[in-house]
C-alpha cells in the first residue's frame, strides 16, 4: 500500500530516451515527490544509462517464458485483509510498463526489467497436469494434478492471498479435492497461507490430507523469528520497502517477487517428513523423488522431481536472480560451498528434466536450457565462495573483497544471475563472515566507540557541523554532473560522512535532508531491489521519522501456537531486563493444562533459565493455564493482572513474584531508530 499518492510516469518513447532525457540539475528542492524523495541527478541518469550497455536487453526470452501458458489473469488483482484494508494489490505496480522498456532515471533499468517480469501474474499451465499461480504473493503456488485431485505446492505467505489464489485456480481449472500439500522449505512465504487453502476443504479432504515437508521443518518454520523477531521484523520493513510508496521513486519490487503479503499467517503440522535424498513417494498416483538441500537457502528444505512430467521443482535452491548468502533483514549466514554442491547434485540427479519450476519466478523449458541455468547458478555461488576465501587468505578485508570482486563475463551475461535480491558485494562479505566472523584482525576494530560517540568526535575534529555541511553540499552538487562511477563513489562517501553528522546531531534538519538526498541517489542506482528499498526507506525515515507502530506480534499468533514451548521461554529470557533483575531470585512453575506439561522458570544472576518440571517441583509461584492463553500473554492480547482475577487462569503462591517476573520483561515494539541514534 502506498503511503502517498502515486507519482504518474511521463510516457517515454524508449528506455534509452527515458534515462538520457532526464536532466535534473543540482537544485533538488523544486523536484521532490509527495513522499519527499528528490529527483535523480544527471550522474544517476548516466549511471543507469550505462547499465543498458552492460546487459543484453534485446533478449526477450524471459518475457516470453513469463507469459507462456497463461490461462487466466485478474488484471486488477486486489486482496483484502481479514482485519480490514488491503493485504495485496498488483494494481499498485501499474506504473511499471508491461515490457520493462521505459525505465525512468530513478530506477536502474535492469531492476525495472525484473519488476516488469514480476508484474506478470495469473494462472499458468507449466506442462500437462502442472500449473502455477504467480503474482498473488512473494512466492508461487504450484498445483499438480493427481489421479483424483490436486497436490498444492507452497501455499504462499498469508491466509488471504492463498485463499484468493486457490479459488482463482478452482474457477478456471474446476473444483477438485486436495490430496496433499507440499511445503518445500521453512520460510513463511511457502507455508504461512496454508489455512487459506484448508478453509475451503471438506472434512473428508482434511481427514485424508497428506502434508509433506522436509525434516526439521516444524522447528525451523516456527522458530526462525522467535528469538530475534523484533529486530528482524523491523529490518524487514527496510528490506521490503514496507513504508515506501509504490512508484518510480519508491518500491518497485523485491527482485524475488513484488513483496511479502503482510496478512494473517498460519501453520499446519506435516504428516510426511522427508529426511533423505532419494526418498520416493507416490501421492494419489503421482510419483515424486526428493532431494534434501537443507542448509542452502533455508535450514530445512528439499527439491523434488516428477518423473512422469519430467519436471524438476527447484524450490528456492535456484531462482531467476542471485540469491542471498546473507539476507539484509538479518539471519544466519548461508553456506555458499554447500549451496553450490546441492545445485550440482540436482543437475546430475535430475538431468532428464524437460521443465524446471520453482518457488519464485517463471519456469525454464528445454533440457539444455535447464542444464545451463543450473550450471550458471551453481558456479555463481562457488565463484563467490572460492574467490572470497582466496582474497581472505591474502589478507583482504570484507570491504576490500566486496569492492573488487566481480563475476567473470560468462557468469555475468544472464539476467537470472544478476543481484536483484542478493549481490556479489554483500554475499562476499557473508562468505568472509561465515569463516572469520565480524573481526578483520585490525586492532582498531577490537573495541571502537559506539556509533554516536565516535560520530561526535569525527564532527568535532572536522571543524563542526557547519563546515561539514558546507563541504558536503558542495560535493553533492558537484556529484550531480560527474561521470557515473565518480558520482556514485561520491554519493557513497557522502553517505558515510553525513551519517556521522546525523548521529552526532540527529536534530540537524539540514544534515538529515542532505543525507536523505544522498540515499535517494544510491537507491535509484541500485540494481538490487533490497539495496534500493534500504536506501529509500532510510531516506524516507530521515524525512518522516521511525514508524509509530511496528509489525504487530498478533500476526504471528498461529505460528506461535505451534512453536516448541521451550522457545517461548527462551524468547522471554532474551527480553529480561538485566538491570531490573539485579539481585532478584525466584522460581516460577508454568503448567499447561491442554498439553499436560509443566516447566520451571528459574531467575538468578540476572539470567532466566527454563526446563521441564515435575508436578511436585517446588516453586515460589505456579501459573496454570492453556497454551493459547499463554501465547496471548506473550503477544500482549491478554494482561496478566487481569487474568489473575479471571476463571481462565489458576495460580498458587506469590502473586508478587509472578507479576514481578513479567514486569522485568522488555516489550519490544519493533519500531526502533535505524538511520538516526
Amino acid at each position: 500500500m502506498s503511503l502517498s499518492p502515486r507519482v504518474l510516469l511521463v510516457p517515454f518513447i524508449g528506455i534509452a530516451f527515458a534515462i538520457a532525457g532526464c536532466d535534473p540539475g543540482p537544485d533538488q528542492s523544486a523536484r521532490i515527490n509527495d513522499a519527499g524523495h528528490s529527483a535523480p541527478t544527471t550522474s544517476t541518469g548516466k549511471a543507469n544509462q550505462q547499465v543498458l550497455e552492460q546487459r543484453p536487453f534485446d533478449n526477450r526470452a524471459d518475457f516470453e517464458n513469463a507469459r507462456r501458458g497463461l490461462i487466466a489473469q485478474d488484471p486488477k488483482l486486489v486482496i483484502d485483509h481479514l482485519g480490514g484494508g488491503e493485504v495485496w494489490s498488483m494494481s499498485d505496480y501499474d506504473f511499471v510498463d508491461a515490457e520493462g522498456e521505459r525505465a525512468p532515471a530513478s530506477v536502474n533499468p535492469s531492476l525495472w526489467r525484473q519488476a516488469a517480469l514480476n508484474n506478470i501474474h495469473g494462472l499458468f499451465e507449466v506442462t500437462d497436469g502442472l500449473y502455477q499461480i504467480r503474482g498473488y504473493d512473494l512466492a508461487n503456488m504450484s498445483i499438480i494434478e493427481t489421479d483424483t485431485g490436486w497436490i498444492i505446492v507452497d501455499p504462499l505467505t498469508a491466509r488471504e492471498t492463498a485463499s484468493k489464489a486457490f479459488l482463482f485456480a478452482r474457477e478456471h481449472l474446476g473444483k477438485k479435492p486436495v490430496r496433499a500439500i507440499i511445503f518445500t522449505h521453512s520460510h513463511i512465504d511457502h507455508f504461512g497461507g496454508v489455512q487459506g487453502v484448508l478453509q475451503h476443504l471438506s472434512d473428508d479432504e482434511k481427514a485424508s490430507l497428506r502434508i509433506i515437508a522436509p525434516a526439521g521443518f516444524e522447528d525451523e518454520a516456527t522458530s526462525e523469528n522467535i528469538i530475534a523477531g523484533p529486530a528482524m521484523t523491523r529490518r524487514a520493513m527496510f528490506m521490503y520497502g514496507k513504508r515506501l510508496a509504490r512508484d518510480e521513486r519508491g518500491h518497485v519490487g523485491t527482485g524475488l517477487g513484488k513483496g511479502p503479503a503482510f496478512g494473517t499467517f498460519g501453520f499446519a503440522a506435516p504428516t510426511d517428513v522427508i529426511g533423505e535424498t532419494g526418498t520416493e513417494l507416490n501421492v494419489d498416483g503421482v510419483p515424486l523423488v526428493f532431494q534434501m538441500v537443507s542448509g542452502s537457502e533455508a535450514p530445512s528444505e528439499f527439491t523434488f522431481y516428477l518423473p512422469e512430467h519430467k519436471a524438476f521443482c527447484g524450490a528456492e535452491l535456484v531462482s531467476r536472480n542471485m540469491h542471498n548468502l546473507y539476507t539484509l533483514r538479518g539471519a544466519k549466514v548461508r553456506d555458499a560451498r554447500a549451496w553450490s554442491g546441492f545445485i550440482d547434485e540436482a543437475r546430475r540427479r535430475f538431468a532428464n528434466a524437460d521443465v524446471y519450476f520453482g518457488s519464485h519466478h517463471w519456469p525454464v523449458w528445454g533440457r539444455d536450457n535447464i542444464q545451463d541455468f543450473l550450471a550458471k547458478q551453481r558456479d555463481t555461488y562457488k565463484f563467490i565462495h572460492d574467490q572470497t576465501v582466496r582474497l581472505m587468505n591474502r589478507g583482504a578485508t570484507p570491504r576490500e573483497i566486496a569492492e573488487n570482486l566481480q563475476l567473470p563475463t560468462a557468469l555475468n551475461e544472464d539476467f537470472h544471475n544478476q543481484g536483484y535480491y542478493g549481490t556479489v558485494s554483500h554475499n562476499a562479505k557473508a562468505v568472509y563472515q561465515n569463516y572469520m566472523g565480524w573481526f578483520t584482525a585490525n586492532p582498531a576494530q577490537l573495541n571502537p566507540l559506539p556509533e554516536t560517540e565516535s560520530a561526535k568526535r569525527y564532527v568535532a575534529i572536522m571543524g563542526g557541523p557547519e563546515k561539514i555541511l558546507k563541504q558536503a553540499r558542495q560535493e553533492f552538487e558537484a556529484a550531480a554532473d560527474m561521470a557515473a562511477s565518480e558520482g556514485r563513489d561520491t554519493y557513497r562517501w557522502l553517505g558515510e560522512l553525513l551519517n556521522h553528522l546525523v548521529f552526532a546531531d540527529p536534530d540537524n534538519e539540514e544534515a538529515r535532508s542532505l543525507l536523505a538526498d544522498v540515499y535517494d541517489q544510491l537507491g535509484y542506482q541500485s540494481e538490487s531491489a533490497t539495496w534500493r528499498d534500504f536506501y529509500l526507506t532510510g531516506a524516507y525515515e530521515l524525512r518522516h521519522g521511525s514508524p509509530e507502530e511496528g509489525i504487530k506480534p498478533a500476526m504471528m499468533r498461529e505460528i506461535l501456537l505451534n512453536t516448541p514451548v521451550s522457545l517461548f521461554f527462551d524468547s522471554m529470557a532474551v527480553r529480561l531486563n538485566a538491570d531490573d533483575a539485579e539481585g532478584e531470585a525466584m522460581t516460577i512453575k508454568v503448567t499447561f493444562t491442554d498439553l499436560q506439561e509443566s516447566y520451571l522458570l528459574t531467575l538468578e544472576n540476572s539470567v532466566l533459565h527454563n526446563r521441564p518440571a515435575d508436578t511436585d517441583s517446588p516453586a515460589d509461584a505456579t501459573l496454570v493455564l492453556t497454551r493459547p492463553l499463554f501465547v496471548d500473554l506473550l503477544i500482549g492480547q491478554a494482561g496478566l493482572k487481569e487474568l489473575l482475577f479471571s476463571d481462565d487462569i489458576r495460580f498458587e503462591g506469590s502473586k508478587l513474584d509472578l507479576l514481578g517476573l513479567f514486569s522485568m520483561l522488555d516489550k519490544p515494539e519493533g519500531r526502533f531508530n535505524i538511520v538516526t541514534p
